[in-house]
């Protein structure tokens, strides 16, 4: 790997590399930003379900008492 490294032309590596290096970091810095926002709305999503059948639920409980 040092020989392939040693052998590149100093703009490449100086240059090409780094670009090559930020655009991975962003799209992985991307994919997990995106992986975790959509865990926090599936989260949301389920909430409010839950939020919802609890007052059904209680409505219902109430209809059948009166």
């Amino acid at each position: 790997m040092a020989e392939i490294w040693k052998s590149l032309p100093g703009w490449v590596r100086n240059i090409v590399v780094p670009i090559i290096l930020l655009v991975i970091a962003f799209n992985v810095i991307g994919f997990v930003i995106g992986v975790v926002s959509s865990l926090i709305w599936f989260a949301v999503k389920a909430l409010v379900v839950v939020g919802i059948a609890a007052a059904v639920v209680i409505l219902v409980k109430k209809a059948a008492r009166s």
